[in-house]
């Protein structure tokens, strides 16, 4: 094998962390988009349905990205997510970032996500809104459509305290690490419409958007 493959849903803040923190660390890697729809290859590889999943040039696949992040800091320690001093402080707010904050800019996203799997079919679209209700109940993602301001402006209340954050520095903790690509990964939520939808007056955390989108490995064939 090549390279590593990353199996990934385009939408899924976990994934988009796992390719920034692989573009990070310079690694070579293929991206495979998961059809909403027909999973086999991905549950070949892994043996289970969900992203993200990343498989080594051994053969081995790691599912989670929290596991993800942690394996490929062991395998490529250069340049590290985990600076010692910082490691506990990182995890915590990754934790809050992939928790809390993911949420409020899931329950944001919704309508954009429905029209992306709308382009994709009506199939893939009504998938999608299936898998949502079962979670949340009958009527979740119109729900959503409807109480989007309410939902964005929660959003944008939880975002804020870390644009305060950077406000005297270019990362969270200065030294960019696993933290910053969770906050990343969760932002991306606010970036599938194809355009940043974070708020002009957040320029901070519009502009660590952009510091990290731009750290690039590797030129997918496919995008």
């Amino acid at each position: 094998m090549d390279s590593l493959a990353l199996y990934q849903f385009s939408t899924s803040p976990f994934c988009a962390k796992v390719r920034k923190i692989l573009d990070f660390k310079g690694v070579e890697y293929r991206v495979v988009e998961v059809d909403y729809l027909e999973r086999g290859e991905l549950l070949a590889a892994s043996g289970q349905i969900m992203v993200p999943a990343l498989t080594l040039a051994t053969g081995e696949t790691i599912v989670d990205s929290d596991r993800i992040a942690a394996r490929l800091d062991e395998l490529y320690p250069t340049p590290t997510i985990f600076p010692p001093e910082w490691r506990g402080i990182h995890l915590a707010l990754a934790r809050y970032f992939d928790t809390e904050l993911e949420d409020a800019l899931f329950r944001a996203a919704i309508p954009d996500e429905i029209a992306y799997y709308a382009r994709q079919g009506r199939d893939q679209e009504a998938f999608f809104r299936l898998i949502r209700e079962r979670k949340y109940g009958a009527g979740f993602c119109d729900d959503a459509i409807l109480r989007h301001g309410e939902f964005m402006a929660a959003a944008h209340a939880r975002m804020r305290p870390f644009e305060d954050a950077l406000r005297d520095r270019a990362f969270l903790l200065g030294r960019i690490g696993y933290a910053d690509f969770a906050l990343y990964g969760q932002l991306n939520y606010l970036a599938i419409a194809g355009e940043l939808k974070i708020p002009a007056e957040m320029e901070r955390l519009r502009a660590f958007y952009g510091r990290i989108d731009r750290i690039y490995a590797t030129l997918d064939p496919n995008a």
